[in-house]
């Protein structure tokens, strides 16, 4: 199935973020996907909503069989007192924006052409759960992190580096993504270790913000050999997030 970008908590803060007061939502039941366009409009719009002014994406459909269009409002907007205002597409190095082209570049590892289409960098959030150790073994302690949605797109598997948010402070980290191939691991983990971080916070939530992917998952000959490489991932994790903290 389809994985979100934002999960509905986090468009509410993004909402929020850019002074949006009143937020709605619709549950979309088997029963709200027969409404048709012109019940959406005169009995969500007008009557529960009372719309005066209305603002859609170049591309937005809705009502039954998306039968819906931006014309069709645009045609009803003055029986009922709303006007429309339709956003066209927006075009960033002349690619059009859009969900299908941010989930591309994140299944890829392309977190800088994701964080500039979106506007900012790329969210994940989770509880702190127990982990086998491993990295304190390695001087390299992580917070092993059982995501908050399972169905938030996870972007491809590697070492990034990442900001960390734990109780309104945000800390730099390098995040790993992957099955741990070295010690024969069989489930994807998901695990940041936090630079200048020293708290035992297990059941807790961090919110992380993907800033660049410094590479991709390898399989090492030893454990030796994996902490002298994770010696170098942190110096560039260091590195791309100086000019963030």
């Amino acid at each position: 199935s389809l994985k979100l970008l934002n999960t509905v908590e986090e468009k509410a803060d993004l909402r929020r973020k850019f002074g949006v007061q009143h937020l709605i939502r619709i549950p979309f039941t088997k029963e709200f996907s027969q409404v048709t366009s012109v019940d959406f409009i005169t009995q969500i719009l007008v009557d529960r909503i009372g719309t005066r002014k209305l603002v859609i994406g170049y591309d937005h459909r809705f009502g039954k069989n998306r039968e819906g269009s931006f014309e069709q409002l645009k045609l009803n907007g003055p029986a009922f007192g709303f006007d429309v205002e339709e956003i066209s597409r927006q075009d960033i190095d002349h690619v059009g924006v859009s969900s299908t082209q941010i989930r591309k570049a994140l299944e890829g590892g392309d977190i800088e052409t994701a964080n500039h289409f979106l506007g900012e960098p790329y969210p994940l959030s989770g509880r702190v759960i127990k982990g086998d150790k491993l990295g304190r073994v390695l001087g390299y302690p992580t917070a092993n992190i059982d995501l908050d949605s399972h169905d938030k797109l996870v972007p491809a598997e590697g070492i990034y580096a990442v900001t960390v948010t734990h109780e309104n402070s945000t800390y730099g980290g390098m995040l790993y993504i992957g099955n741990r191939p070295t010690v024969d691991g069989s489930k994807r983990s998901i695990e940041v270790n936090i630079f200048n971080f020293d708290k035992e916070i297990y059941g807790e939530t961090l919110k992380l913000s993907f800033q660049k992917l410094l590479r991709s998952d390898s399989k090492f000959s030893d454990l030796e050999s994996l902490k002298k490489q994770l010696e170098k991932d942190k110096v560039a994790a260091l590195q791309a997030l100086k000019a963030i903290l």
